[in-house]
């Protein structure tokens, strides 16, 4: 069996970037790959304003410690442009409001008391108090957003507050799924006995949606090889990338890993990881192809761990890995595994601290416990856990996301 970081290693290095693009709106940008790095046409902000409400001055005229007293000569809101000041004037200003010609300070609301048009205040102003430079956030023809950026509500912003109206995307991803087992029962319709609704279906639909992919649903496939090997080949066709649960082990119903030998080619089978053992990489003409085990958590599990990452690759994201936060365990775990285990779990806050707990049961068929769960913990292989460990908790915020 290959280990985990083994088997992550070769699939990413098989994970090839789509290379056709297209260009959206920004409201249907979110989720997408940025194609190509984007610069900045402006200034942001692109004229010195205020940041706080307060009253625009010359700070020379405010150079010395001691009571000040300045005329109040115009009141400039945000988007209204003001008449130059001159030395002994003040204007009042609001945030964002762009400073007149010949101010360079302001003095907040707070610190200033206003009577009779004119403004009384104590010095010395700092030069530049309270102002917003001309460019100072972003400068004109400097790179905001790189290549290989998955876009996020931020980075739309960050597009809109230089004007970009629309960007170029990575086309999504085509995937295909479907599920094998012919206990396998659509939810709505009834159970016959020793059938299963299938949750796979919707649990790797919801995963790919989440990753921006256009899905190809296949529905059941009967456990037959014939209809295994049809499925697959019809899948390669519509499909980048062909994902399947179940099937993958080696009874006399698990047609998958030998209908993916005589349709494509095998080149990785087997994991030491628990939940999900039985996974499997290969090719089928030009698409890629990944066999998830048919227990539930398995499929999740597996998926968060490989097949996300995969996906994120062959979208052109740079960094795909997510990162583990070190969190005490408030349990125990005294038996050393053969295989790297991720179980679920959720982060409990006490006043003194923040732990991590374990569901009680582990079991591949549990799906409750991945309601349950906010994450998964990494037991590496021979590892035994003591309560109060610190351990690798891994959030299904950046698995599932």
């Amino acid at each position: 069996m290959m280990s985990v970081d083994e088997a992550l290693e070769l699939m990413l290095a098989r994970a090839r970037p789509l290379e056709e693009t297209e260009q959206v709106p920004l409201n249907d940008a979110l989720g997408r790959v940025l194609a190509r790095a984007e610069r900045s046409p402006i200034d942001v902000p692109g004229f010195a304003n205020s940041s706080m409400d307060g009253y625009a001055i010359r700070a020379s005229d405010a150079a010395l410690d001691g009571p000040v007293s300045l005329r109040l000569t115009q009141r400039i809101a945000a988007g209204e442009i003001g008449a130059g000041l001159s030395s002994g004037e003040a204007a009042r200003i609001f945030t964002g409001a762009p400073l007149p010609d010949g101010a360079d300070t302001v003095v907040i609301q707070e610190d200033c008391r206003e009577d009779g048009g004119v403004v009384h205040f104590r010095g010395p102003a700092v030069p530049g108090d309270n102002v917003r430079p001309r460019g100072n956030d972003i400068l004109a023809g400097s790179e905001i957003l790189a290549a290989g950026t998955r876009l996020r509500p931020q980075e739309l912003g960050l597009a809109a507050s230089v004007g970009l109206a629309r960007l170029d995307v990575v086309r999504r991803l085509r995937v295909a799924i479907f599920s094998s087992g012919d206990e396998l029962v659509q939810p709505g319709e009834p159970l016959f006995a020793g059938a299963i609704y299938n949750s796979n279906r919707y649990t790797l639909g919801g995963l790919l949606s989440g990753l921006g992919c256009e899905i190809v649903d296949l529905g059941r496939v009967e456990d037959t090889l014939e209809a295994t090997e049809a499925a697959l080949v019809a899948a390669a066709r519509d499909a980048d990338v062909v994902v399947s649960s179940g099937g993958m082990s080696v009874g006399e119903e698990d047609h998958v890993k030998r209908a993916l030998e005589r349709t494509g080619r095998l080149e990785m089978w087997r994991v030491a990881v628990r939940p999900g053992k039985p996974l499997a990489y290969g090719r089928i003409g030009a698409a890629d192809f990944i066999g998830l085990p048919g227990n539930p958590v398995s499929t999740l599990v597996t998926f968060c761990l490989f097949v996300r990452p995969f996906l994120l690759r062959r979208h052109g994201v740079a960094s795909v890995q997510p990162s583990a936060l070190r969190v005490p365990a408030a349990f125990a775990w005294p038996h050393p595994g053969r295989r790297r285990e991720y179980v679920r779990a959720r982060l409990e806050r006490s006043a003194d601290e923040i732990t991590v707990a374990i569901y009680p049961k582990q079991g591949s068929d549990v799906l409750t416990s991945t309601v349950w769960a906010d994450g998964l913990v990494e037991i590496r292989e021979g590892k035994t856990i003591e309560p109060g460990e610190r351990v690798p908790y891994y959030a299904f915020s950046q698995l599932l996301s």
